[in-house]
């Protein structure tokens, strides 16, 4: 878990894969056990500690990330991995096919252009006003090209101009929000990416500093104050993960396993952000809603 040690979200997470593990009859110290390692965002932790992983020769390795998936993958071509969550597994090479892996590594898409494209379209209901919107991503993140591409096809019918921001920390992101605030009608869409995620707290303090429509690709951006989120159930992954890591125990090779794009989506809006902001989000995404915050 490239997230730090006691990071409420990504806790929640592994515990919904525990608690779905141990529906199919897989017990912590019982007949399983768990080794969890936790390496923030450093790439240094991570390869460190993906070696000593591998190392000891498990099982079945449970990963997401979309920087940790290759280092895993470059340690071993053998051990399964399952990875609850990758943007474009295809195109960063986790696997050839969707629905035949054939190498080790399985688990559940997290994005897709249909995905984007609605993103896109229900913050242009939101903010209507909007001509330009930053794409804040991760280069180091094997999905940064996946982004860029499906940006650009997302916003072409939209008429909205995608503006390119590539961060690596917090003092990038400051720039590309103060940028977008600096020139008319902008909004900005956080893709998902560790490095963002960490720093939830301080990108929502400064989106809402320069008074800035923004959708985010965790739910726990809106709920800290962020104005929408629509994407893929992250708890679902994991517990779904949980399926193919007891399919694994049980003899089934992770090559024979499809990758699964996403089942359950969800909408959650902060109506009270968008009211800050002075924008009526329109009754029809209300009622479509998953979560409401007021």
């Amino acid at each position: 878990m490239p997230y730090a040690k006691g990071d409420t979200e990504s806790e929640a997470w592994i515990q919904a894969f525990k608690q779905e593990l141990a529906h199919l009859g897989w017990v912590d110290g019982r007949n399983v056990q768990f080794d969890e390692r936790w390496t923030n965002d450093n790439m240094d932790t991570v390869r460190s500690q993906a070696a000593s992983l591998i190392s000891s020769n498990p099982d079945v390795v449970v990963a997401t990330g979309g920087r940790v998936i290759p280092v895993l993958m470059h340690l071993s071509r053998s051990i399964p991995i399952v990875a609850p969550g990758v943007g474009d597994p295809v195109g960063v090479g986790d696997t050839q096919t969707l629905a035949h892996p054939g190498g080790n590594v399985t688990g559940f898409a997290s994005f897709e252009l249909p995905v984007l494209t609605k993103s896109l379209e229900m913050l242009k209901q939101i903010a209507p006003a909007i001509t330009r919107v930053a794409m804040i991503y991760n280069p180091d993140n094997p999905s940064a090209a996946f982004y860029r591409r499906t940006s650009e096809a997302a916003s072409r019918p939209l008429a909205i101009e995608p503006v390119d921001a590539p961060v690596y920390g917090l003092a990038d992101i400051d720039r590309a929000v103060t940028r977008l605030a600096d020139s008319q009608n902008g909004g900005i869409f956080f893709f998902p990416d560790v490095t963002t995620s960490l720093l939830r707290n301080e990108i929502v303090a400064l989106v809402a500093q320069r008074h800035l429509p923004a959708m985010y690709s965790y739910s726990f951006f809106v709920r800290l104050g962020g104005l929408a989120f629509y994407g893929a159930n992250r708890m679902e992954m994991f517990r779904l993960s949980a399926n193919y890591v007891d399919r694994i125990l049980h003899g089934e090779k992770a090559g024979d396993l499809p990758f699964q794009q996403p089942t359950k989506y969800e909408l959650v809006i902060n109506l009270k952000t968008a009211k800050a902001l002075g924008l009526n989000v329109p009754q029809s995404l209300l009622a479509t809603a998953d979560e409401v915050i007021e």
